[in-house]
């Protein structure tokens, strides 16, 4: 702690100092120290403030704030404190300061005796750990968390954070948690079920403690941020594994619900990611959702939703009918329990659908609705998620003049219709050369769709469309080919589902897409689903045996060639994301916008 009487000192200090993070401090200070952790020591911001303090972190805002002390120093001295002044110069220098939304929590510089007593008595006042517990919940959440969850996870986090351990280590414990439930209910037995839903209801306690220490203890990271919702997936469509291998233990082959499940959860994080990404002015500033500024260009609709959520039992109603994570685990858990794997995956299908019908119909009204143009940054993000390959790419100058006179509501439509039509012809056409030609129709329209500005009014369903077509082209051939492929088939899904997750996470983060070689390498979804199914076909010779396949060489090749391309696709996406998030520079984030994935 170094000790400066007007700004000349603190610059001549400055110029000296060159620690990764810098706190100027007025000496008459008075206020909580949570109030002074929020402001000076969160680490995904470069600078921070509040009455009397200012922090920054990294060279750049270090040397804005070295140029600011400069600049005041050659300033006749003025009344004030001088981190306040200092604060608002990096502001006007461009440097965003953060100043964090005390509450009840208390920050000033008392000028007289008076207000120093005052002062005091404020803080004496609040109770700091309880404030500080209550912000290590996150402000929106779902029902099941916020009443079934946080009340005591907030202690569990304390509890975490006194003994030093970090959001990461919960993170992972939380995962190693969810794959012991996926394995105690693969041993098909009512005990191992049951202790399966207890241990997936105990991982998902952890999944929300791992992010309220973060927020208790300011333990913001970009892995962080990055295992905390690659886990999730993880965790969830392991469980699927274990369900469906439980019921196989008994006869039940439900392998195909299993996927099933899996892209229709991918279905819906895609519809929510991708409309999030077309609507940016307001899906990424959550806070300000509602004010004037955001609803007086936005659509009847959003104008309506945001009344609704004004009225308390319809937030929460809305929040249960979109069964986010947490109802979802908590129904999982329970069919787990008491019924059989088939029935939990029936309901959890039933539900999901339903679910995502819900929320995909209102992001639809308020597109339709919508009176804000689409920014160019959100077309590219809706481009990006679409993950066209080579192939797109190789037609886009071909087909775009095409494109571009398509009417406005033709992308989606030709999307679903790639999607839809795909998988039907897959599945009546069996593994023969016909069905190659039915893949090359799908690259043709995906490539038409990707040739074009995605800023359509519905532009942004063309990705979930995409992300439906090519799981289940895969999911249709290994039931008209060898439902016996079904495993290895949900593991060639699960690897692509990572990296699109993965893409997602990306641009969430402001780190932009995927290096272009990434998508290429691994073929891009027209290409893979052209690729999968030309595999089928070269397996069993464009002659499948039997009615439906299941019979001769071909199965078995087929398995292993699905294993195959599994297992290059993880290691290649895997490998190139943890050397991105580990050894990248992406600034170190949380989610704290309350989606209900």
């Amino acid at each position: 702690m170094l000790h400066a009487r007007d700004a000349a000192e603190a610059a001549a200090l400055l110029a000296e100092e060159s620690a990764e993070r810098i706190a100027v401090l007025d000496a008459g200070f008075v206020g909580h120290r949570h109030a002074l952790r929020l402001a000076l020591t969160d680490p995904r911001f470069p600078a921070g403030a509040l009455p009397g303090a200012v922090a920054v972190a990294g060279a750049p805002a270090r040397d804005a704030l070295l140029a600011a002390a400069r600049r005041l120093a050659g300033q006749p001295a003025a009344g004030g404190s001088l981190p306040d002044a200092l604060a608002d110069a990096l502001q006007q220098d461009g440097v965003p300061v953060q100043r964090p939304e005390l509450g009840t929590l208390v920050a000033t510089v008392p000028a007289t005796g008076e207000e120093l007593a005052a002062a005091r008595a404020a803080v004496a006042a609040v109770d700091e750990e309880a404030v500080r517990l209550r912000r290590a919940v996150k402000a929106r959440d779902g029902f099941f968390t916020t009443y079934c969850v946080s009340p005591y996870s907030r202690y569990l986090a304390r509890w975490c954070a006194r003994r030093g351990l970090t959001p990461n280590q919960v993170t992972t414990a939380s995962l190693v948690t969810a794959l012991a439930a996926a394995a105690s209910a693969a041993t098909a037995t009512r005990a191992g079920l049951v202790g399966a839903g207890l241990l997936l209801l105990f991982s998902f306690v952890l999944d929300c403690t791992d992010g309220q220490l973060a927020r208790y203890s300011l333990q913001y990271s970009t892995v962080g941020a990055w295992l905390d919702a690659t886990f999730d997936r993880a965790k969830e469509y392991s469980f699927y594994a274990g369900l469906a291998i439980a019921a196989g233990r008994g006869g039940d082959h439900v392998w195909a619900l299993a996927l099933a499940a899996m892209v229709l959860m991918t279905f819906r994080h895609s519809v929510d990611f991708a409309f999030m990404a077309a609507d940016q002015e307001t899906a990424r500033n959550p806070v300000t959702a509602g004010t004037k500024a955001q609803t007086g260009n936005t659509s009847p609709t959003a104008q309506l939703s945001n009344r609704l959520d004004r009225v308390g039992w319809t937030v929460w109603a809305r929040r249960i009918i979109v069964l986010p994570i947490g109802e979802r685990w908590a129904l999982i858990a329970l069919l787990t329990a008491l019924t059989t794997p088939r029935t939990t995956l029936t309901v959890l299908l039933v539900g999901c659908a339903l679910a995502c019908c819900y929320t995909t119909a209102g992001r639809v009204l308020r597109s339709v609705n919508r009176r804000r143009p689409r920014t160019d940054q959100a077309a590219r993000e809706v481009a990006i998620l679409a993950d066209a390959g080579p192939l797109a790419e190789l037609l886009a100058p071909v087909l775009r003049p095409v494109a571009r006179r398509l009417p406005a509501l033709a992308v989606p439509l030709v999307a679903a219709l790639a999607a839809a039509g795909l998988p039907a012809a897959v599945y009546v056409l069996g593994g023969t050369w016909a069905s190659v030609g039915a893949a090359a129709g799908y690259v043709l329209l995906c490539s038409l769709v990707t040739a074009r500005k995605l800023n359509g009014a519905l532009d942004w369903l063309a990705p979930a469309f995409f992300r439906a077509g090519e799981y289940l082209t895969v999911l249709a051939l290994v039931l008209r080919l060898d439902t016996a492929s079904l495993p290895a088939a949900f593991g060639l899904v699960g690897a692509v589902a990572y990296h699109h997750y993965d893409t997602v996470y990306r641009l969430r983060g402001g780190t932009g897409a995927p290096a272009r070689w990434l998508v290429r390498a691994t073929g891009g979804q027209e290409g893979r689903a052209l690729l999968v199914t030309l595999c089928a076909v070269l397996v069993y010779g464009g002659t499948p045996v039997g009615a439906v396949g299941h019979e001769g060489p071909g199965a078995a090749a087929l398995q292993g060639v699905l294993v195959a391309l599994a297992a290059v696709l993880a290691l290649v996406v895997v490998a190139e994301s943890i050397h991105f998030w580990v050894f990248g520079d992406a600034t170190a984030e949380h989610d704290e916008s309350g989606d209900t994935a």
